[in-house]
């Protein structure tokens, strides 16, 4: 099997989105956009909760501090400016100021669908990482706001 680890998440999501996004397109002119983006909505939270369980593996532990440390995966090549505002053990708040993610969709005539695929992935890859961490986000710039506000605390 590829390493993966190799190409930016970035990367992956962009060849992800050149092919998932002509197929769900496809999906809902047959079949109808409610069924088709239910469908693609639990595949999405399925595969961001095995991700979640594998960075937690990949990083040695499943804290907050693991956590913080494997987010750097997301921001390989500038792909996100986060700014941090609280950081102990259990708490991780944190703003992202520019997301090349929502610019990549954005771009690709996408945005829509990259909020399921991509910000979509964000409460269940937490979950996955520890079940009793929480993430709250009530606004992403994929959905037009100035910046995505996570706020993760664990319990």
């Amino acid at each position: 099997m590829a390493d993966l680890s190799q190409i930016s998440i970035l990367v992956r999501r962009e060849i992800e989105a050149r092919i998932a996004g002509p197929l769900i397109r496809a999906f809902i002119d047959e079949f109808g956009g409610d069924k088709t983006i239910m469908v693609v909505k639990r595949v999405i939270k399925s595969l961001a909760q095995e991700s979640g369980i594998q960075l937690a593996k990949k990083m040695g532990g499943n804290r907050i501090d693991d956590f913080a440390k494997g987010l750097k995966a997301w921001t390989v090549g500038n792909a996100l400016e986060i700014e941090i505002l609280e950081h102990n053990k259990n708490e991780y708040f944190f703003n992202v100021k520019r997301c090349r993610y929502a610019d990549m969709y954005k771009k690709l005539g996408m945005t829509d669908l990259g909020v399921i695929l991509s910000c979509g992935r964000d409460f269940e890859l937490v979950k996955g990482f520890n079940p009793r961490m929480n993430l709250i986000r009530t606004k992403t710039i994929m959905e037009g706001y100035d910046h995505c506000d996570f706020r993760i605390t664990l319990r």
